[in-house]
This record gives C-alpha cells, structure tokens and sequence, in this order.
C-alpha cells in the first residue's frame, strides 16, 4: 500500500464537513487521556490491535494527538496522527454504523489541520487504503516508490 502527499497549506475548507456531521448528532473532539482505554477498546474491537498501538503513541502526547466522533457518548471513529512517524496521519476508522455521516472526512481534516498548526506544510498518508477518498477529499497524490515505505518488515500477529 502506497504512502500519499497532502499540502496542508491548501486544504479545502472543513467549515461545511463539520457543520454536516454536527448535524447529525456527531461531536468531534481530542478524548481525555481517563478516556484511553474507552477508545483503546474501541480500536481493538473495530479494527486491530497494531491501531491500538498506534493509539497508544497518540495518547501519550499532549496534547493527544488523536480525535474522536462521538454520539450519544458512544465512540463512532478516531483518527490519529503523528504516530508512525512525525508529519504521518493514521490511522483512522469510523464504526460501520456512522459510514456515510461524513465522520471519516471530518476525521481527516481535523487531524491535518492539527499538522499544520504545528507548522507542517505537508503530511503523508501511510499506507493508504482508500485511495480515490484522499485524492478527492484533500487532493492527496501517490508518493512514487512509498510502498512498503516505513511499513517494510513487520511483525506478524500471533
């Protein structure tokens, strides 16, 4: 899977992506570090244990660099960035449930925004799945030659 190259300093604006999932009910926001295990969890169940990892960096920053979409106080999705490496977004997930909200995109954009008022003027997506979701929410292009990029040799699951 391919790394992707963002240009933080000409993203598209959020205001009407926030407005949408607010709508719907959704509250995005960074979680409190009481809430780790909440999400932790949440991450585990949904997605893997490798993202839980990765949340775990998130969380031990301050502030944590991850998000959450809540509703109804239930977790819907997170997105995290900074974790694989410096200036990297991901990983990011949003419960089957809430898929077609706009939490993914507001998700998105709430962590680059992040990356860029810590004065990035680029982020990577690392190992992107989606591809066509990226170049069309952010205009991501393909990094050339990113792939197995920083995800080369892994461990395996047990």
């Amino acid at each position: 899977m391919v790394d992707m190259l963002v240009r933080l300093y000409d993203l598209p604006d959020s205001a009407e992506i926030y407005r949408r999932v607010r709508e719907a009910g959704v509250v995005l926001r960074r979680p409190g570090a009481f809430e780790k295990h909440l999400v932790e969890d949440f991450v585990r169940v949904n997605f893997s244990a490798k993202w839980v990892s990765e949340t775990e960096v998130a969380f031990s920053r301050q502030p944590g660099s991850i998000f959450i979409a809540t509703r109804s106080s239930k977790v819907l999705g997170f997105s995290c960035y900074g974790t694989s490496a410096r200036g990297f977004f991901g990983p990011t997930g949003v419960a089957e449930e809430a898929r077609g909200l706009g939490v993914g995109k507001a998700l998105l954009f709430l962590a680059l925004e992040a990356l860029r008022a810590e004065g990035h003027a680029y982020g990577i997506i690392g190992g992107v799945g989606p591809r066509e979701f990226y170049e069309k929410a952010v205009g991501a292009t393909v990094i050339e030659g990113s792939d197995p990029g920083i995800y080369s040799d892994l461990l395996p699951e047990p």
